[in-house]
């Protein structure tokens, strides 16, 4: 486990975090702009001071005011990946990454050959850094980090620099280390694709407090969610696993709850298990079963809850045996049908609604 209760206050701004993560995996900090998340991950690696707290790794000690205990930032075994890259700009790709291969104290448990790979690194290696894309640069400031043989990662977010086709370059190759590496990763975003795609755990902050922690399924269910990503972004992330292929209609056969979710195949197999975002833009609501309609997707549900979600809507929680969804619909139209807890209903899904960046194979 990851435990940080650490409290700061600068200036006007105060923070105070108290969460617990499950290690290895990557566990994003979200939250807008200006909430404390930067701040927070500087206390965690030793960069700033914190007034009071404590941070343990594995039951590693690096932070304890109250007994006196502050390991040095060099001492702590973390590696930080900034918004920038950072690399040294008189060497080579191959110097840069070497060069914290050299300084790496403690055991050696990743191999500069597995980093060249994982990251796409060999082409690289001979190229000066000026000469790199955003997007390379990332990589190897990652790898570099990863050579240092961390114990834990603390990743600021290393995609805001980049515009949207080195974001989708990069991301890749983050998922792969994720995957293939059991390092566990502190991912700083306020970006919910990112953390769609590559988190196993979620840490909400808001104005310098961490409001709610868990899996990203229940996360995304929660209001204070809802009000950082804003009413486009709002949807329930479930998971599911491919259980048949429709090859002639593109399409894959989801298992979701009680229900079958149809997506397009997008390279999918028999057997894959995913994670997918449907957003409540996206969910139609009927009270009596609908024949002979283009929507691939009707599923099967209870309401659970409703909320108001706008002077004019309201979201409606729809249980699937296990899973919940969303659905956005206006408040009359909500009125009209009477909808209420306990209301057997069916969940209207457009197939082609669910995007590719809504998806994370599992």
């Amino acid at each position: 486990m990851l435990q940080v209760a650490v409290a700061k206050r600068r200036g006007s701004f105060s923070l105070s975090a108290n969460f617990e993560l499950p290690t290895p995996g990557v566990a994003a900090l979200f939250g807008r702009s200006g909430c404390g998340k930067t701040t927070l991950i500087n206390i965690i690696a030793g960069l700033l001071p914190a007034d009071a707290g404590r941070v343990v790794i594995d039951e590693r000690v690096l932070l304890d005011s109250a007994a006196g205990i502050n390991v040095a930032a060099e001492s702590r075994r973390i590696g930080y990946v900034f918004q920038d890259a950072r690399l040294f700009p008189h060497l080579r790709v191959e110097a840069n990454l070497r060069y914290a291969e050299k300084r790496a104290a403690g055991a050696r448990y990743v191999r500069f050959e597995e980093v060249e790979a994982l990251l796409g690194l060999g082409p690289l290696l001979g190229r000066r850094t000026h000469a790199l894309s955003g997007g390379e640069r990332q990589r190897v400031a990652i790898g570099r980090t990863l050579l240092g043989q961390p114990g834990l990662i603390l990743l600021d977010e290393p995609l805001a620099s980049l515009d949207a086709a080195r974001r989708e370059e990069l991301l890749p190759y983050l998922e792969k280390l994720r995957d293939h590496l059991a390092i566990p990763m502190v991912y700083v975003s306020h970006q919910f694709e990112e953390v769609l795609r590559l988190a196993t755990h979620v840490v909400l902050m808001d104005a310098g407090k961490t409001v709610a922690q868990g899996d990203i399924g229940a996360m995304s269910l929660r209001p204070e969610l809802r009000s950082i990503v804003g009413p486009d972004a709002v949807g329930a992330v479930i998971d599911g696993e491919v259980f048949g292929i429709d090859a002639a209609a593109g399409l894959a056969d989801v298992k979701i709850g009680t229900g079958t979710l149809r997506l397009p195949r997008a390279g999918l197999s028999t057997g894959s298990k995913l994670r997918v975002q449907i957003l409540a833009r996206d969910v139609i609501i009927a009270t009596e079963e609908p024949r002979h309609l283009s929507v691939r997707n009707v599923l099967r549900g209870t309401i659970c809850a409703t909320a108001s979600d706008r002077a004019d809507a309201e979201l409606i929680s729809i249980e699937l045996g296990g899973p919940q969804i969303l659905a956005r619909i206006t408040a009359a139209a909500s009125r009209e049908l009477a909808l209420r807890p306990g209301l057997r209903v069916w969940a209207l899904v457009k197939s082609v609604s669910i995007s590719p960046d809504r998806l994370r194979r599992l």
